[in-house]
């Protein structure tokens, strides 16, 4: 009796062992992490340098959102990459993609008087039009850095879900956005899209299926010689 209570005991230490070591294992494997945060700081350097941008902006890992942490990064120019950020970003362009758009936020901080704050809040106070400015800007920042700026299209489309309307949003849709972006390519970069080597993929692929409306509106924009901003859905 008493060795079938100690064998109880025995297992049920063991077993809240196991628990205890489950609830303070690390969100992520060390080694993974490193080397994780090495690619995010690889990519996002090579973006800050090939651009010439010289602001100190650095680039760090979390594991999860929090509201505070991602408005002091205003005041710190600090990059912070979300575990949700990186699940659609699945090739180098579209981790490219992600940075740069982030990075883009972070270099207005840098602009105006007080030490950015005034921009900074720019940007809060307008925020649908400084969503369409970053997006432009990371096509830039992609393709001096040697990237593919198509990636950007496939981690939006991939990550943005698209909204019933965007009058009261604080986001513009997901389909304008991804109009005006395929627009800056189309005008600025064309060569990306002559020899396109997204074409294949199903990402690209599922937004031209669902932009022929807007790239209509592009090709009849382009047709007129209408320099006005088209009145994309």
């Amino acid at each position: 009796m008493i060795k079938k209570f100690l064998f109880i005991c025995l297992v049920l230490f063991i077993s809240q062992l196991s628990i205890l070591a489950e609830e303070n294992k690390p969100y992520w494997d060390f080694q993974k992490t490193a080397n994780l945060q090495q690619t995010i700081d690889e990519t996002g350097f090579k973006i800050l340098n090939a651009n010439k941008l010289n602001k100190l902006i650095v680039f760090s890992l979390n594991k999860k959102r929090s509201f505070v942490r991602e408005k002091l990064t205003w005041v710190k120019r600090e990059v912070i990459i979300y575990d949700k950020d990186l699940i659609h970003a699945q090739n180098d362009d579209e981790l490219a993609a992600v940075l740069a758009r982030e990075v883009s936020y972070s270099m207005k901080t840098y602009d105006g008087s007080i030490g950015g704050i005034i921009s900074a809040l720019q940007v809060k106070m307008s925020p649908k039009k400084y969503e369409l400015v970053a997006d432009r800007r990371a096509v830039d920042y992609m393709v001096k850095a040697g990237y593919n700026p198509l990636g950007l299209i496939t981690y939006i489309t991939k990550s943005s879900p698209q909204k019933k309307q965007d009058k009261i949003s604080s986001h513009n849709l997901t389909s304008k956005r991804l109009a005006f972006i395929y627009e800056y390519i189309f005008t600025k970069y064309p060569y990306f899209l002559v020899n396109n080597a997204y074409i294949d993929n199903y990402y690209y692929q599922n937004f031209l299926l669902n932009s022929i409306e807007n790239r209509r509106k592009l090709e009849i924009k382009i047709k007129t010689k209408d320099k006005g901003k088209t009145d994309y859905e």
